[in-house]
């Protein structure tokens, strides 16, 4: 999409914004404070993706161990310490004063953590001298040059596969849908960045529009800056339907992706940055499910397979009624599937988000209700979080006792929400 001058943009920002997808299996983080800036004023496919990034982070944030708050008060940079925030997200904007700048420039410095997206890194020949330092030093970039049109999603080639953000990714991932930008420095050559991610060469051509597509080149899509705890990333822009204002795609599609945003984070917030597997679930397998509080087997009531068959936790007897397929649907999701009926799957009961909503079975037909992310904690254990809902698969009161029904619940970390697959 064509380009606009920045502060004629920023002229219309001035305010920042929340929405939901799903993530990778991902280990539960020591906890730590976002604060996300955002505006949500300009462009359809930006404002998308900032309202479904205010409630994909806070999903994860509950599932995973930190704590996210948005908001679109850019003057809380002036005074911002590490201390009230360990990390700080710019979603599709950034500082828009003088005195912004500086204060986010004083937070890097103190040793701050810092995550932007996409418009972040966007400016041009009306950038004021006052950006130099986050555009040319802290970004490494320059001026934007160039983007693609429209958006499309696109092979990327892992660079680093030893930093912590990239270290649980392969050699290349599919990424979400997205206009791209080019800069004006070579960040090749910046001996103060590493390049985490860039365009592999298989995906050429990039673009729709003949004359906003690349055809080579390089082509840097995420990078960190080793003077500070920073890490940006090119992708942030939904593909739209203008006319009707709907978004055609979502930013937190691609499971590689997600992964990377939320090692990233968690690398940024001073978790540990120990690899794990995240393929330690075999979509293909069967497995049985047990508690760790209890010692009990997710089960289907009386080896049922028809709607409305209650989940329940019962001595574990090996039966296909305790058996389980986790099959990816998207975003990081599974849809569980009961080894009796495989069309049935582990559904919160009339799609309900409230707290101790039950769980039966029900045929599969792609709800949020149907659908589960499986957030690793080590040994073989899981907590399992529902994508309509972002509450955990759990057992009422850490009971004990066989035919108790499972419910959704706030995630909390308890053993009564953790769950050996094996």
């Amino acid at each position: 999409m064509p380009r606009r001058p920045l502060f004629r943009v920023l002229a219309f920002f001035a305010a920042c914004l929340g929405l939901s997808l799903g993530a990778p299996a991902v280990e539960a983080a020591t906890p730590f404070k976002v604060l996300a800036f955002y505006s949500g004023t300009y462009d359809a496919a930006h404002i998308s993706f900032e309202k479904e990034a205010n409630a994909w982070f806070p999903q994860q944030a509950a599932a995973t161990g930190f704590t996210y708050t948005a908001t679109t008060n850019w003057n809380q940079l002036t005074t911002i310490t590490p201390d009230q925030y360990q990390v700080v997200l710019f979603l599709d904007d950034q500082p828009q004063s003088q005195a912004q700048f500086q204060g986010f420039q004083r937070y890097m410095q103190a040793g701050g953590g810092f995550f932007g997206f996409h418009v972040t890194a966007y400016n041009d020949s009306s950038t004021p001298s006052y950006a130099n330092w986050f555009h040319n030093d802290f970004l490494g970039t320059g001026r934007f040059t160039s983007n693609t049109w429209g958006p499309t999603p696109e092979t990327l080639k892992i660079e680093n596969r030893t930093h912590p953000s990239t270290a649980n990714l392969p050699a290349t991932i599919r990424s979400s849908t997205s206009e791209w930008y080019a800069w004006q420095y070579d960040l090749r050559q910046n001996a103060n960045i590493s390049v985490l991610a860039s365009m592999d060469s298989s995906t050429f051509p990039i673009g729709t529009d003949p004359n906003q597509t690349w055809y080579s080149g390089y082509y840097p899509i995420a990078w960190t800056n080793k003077n500070y705890k920073m890490l940006y990333a090119n992708f942030g822009h939904n593909a739209m339907n203008y006319e009707t204002n709907t978004a055609l795609s979502s930013t937190f599609e691609s499971a590689g992706q997600n992964r990377f945003v939320l090692d990233g984070l968690k690398w940024l917030g001073g978790g540990s940055t120990t690899p794990t597997d995240p393929g330690a679930i075999d979509p293909a397998a069967w497995y049985a499910v047990t508690n760790k509080a209890s010692g009990k087997c997710v089960d289907a009531r009386a080896a049922g397979s028809a709607n409305g068959t209650v989940i329940q936790q019962y001595t574990c007897n090996g039966t296909a009624a305790q058996q389980y397929r986790f099959a990816p649907t998207s975003g990081g999701y599974d849809r569980i599937d009961n080894r009796t009926n495989p069309a049935q799957v582990i559904d919160v009961t009339d799609v309900s988000a409230a707290d101790n909503a039950g769980l039966q079975l029900w045929s599969y037909s792609g709800g949020g209700n149907q659908q589960w992310q499986p957030v690793a904690e080590g040994g073989g254990y899981y907590h399992f979080v529902a994508r309509h809902s972002g509450r955990c698969l759990t057992v009422p009161g850490a009971s004990t006792a066989d035919s108790v029904q499972l419910v959704q619940a706030a995630c909390s970390g308890s053993a009564a929400q953790s769950f050996k697959v094996a």
